[in-house]
């Protein structure tokens, strides 16, 4: 069991465009396990490969009370099934103690590789949708705060880097 380092915002790192995955090797398996022990041990319900600094197309995901149905998609594809959109109170773990609502498409589908680089497809609703979307944000370099305003997106950049500068302090 290995727990990743998760970057956290305002990290410039974050903003890096993941590349798709060519071939689905062993070193990707492991990474798969380390990347849920962390999401897992943060606690969260989904991770990227671009929040611990690999900048690869891969998230992880796990809605359930007792950590037992972990989803993999690498290089996810999604496609809107329909254009109602829900707003929903999300966190993330590279912001940590921020929530916001956030606009996003409520029926879609994914088209993605299992941990053994099989192709599967998915059609998600709800939280589930919400939560690839905003993990696959991740995956072109963006965050939940890029869709609130300047304003708010400062004042949480400011408090985060206030916490970095003190932990740093007492390190």
């Amino acid at each position: 069991m290995a727990i990743l380092d998760i970057l956290e915002f305002p990290d410039p790192r974050l903003r890096t465009k993941a590349k798709p995955i060519t071939q689905v090797t062993d070193k990707h398996r492991q990474l798969i396990k380390d990347m849920l022990d962390t999401m897992y041990a943060a606690p969260g319900i989904g991770l990227a490969a671009s929040q611990v600094d690999v900048h690869e197309q891969l998230i992880v995901i796990d809605l359930s009370e007792d950590q037992s149905e972990p989803l993999v998609f690498i290089n996810p594809k999604i496609t809107v099934l329909d254009g109602d959109m829900e707003k929903m109170q999300e966190g993330c773990l590279s912001i940590p103690g921020f929530y916001e609502d956030v606009e996003r498409v409520e029926h879609c589908l994914i088209e993605a590789l299992d941990k053994d680089g099989k192709p599967f497809t998915l059609e998600a609703t709800g939280l589930l949708a919400v939560c690839i979307q905003h993990e696959m944000d991740h995956l072109d370099g963006k965050l939940m705060v890029d869709y609130i305003s300047s304003t708010k997106r400062d004042r949480i950049r400011k408090k985060l880097e206030k916490q970095h500068r003190l932990a740093a302090k007492h390190a």
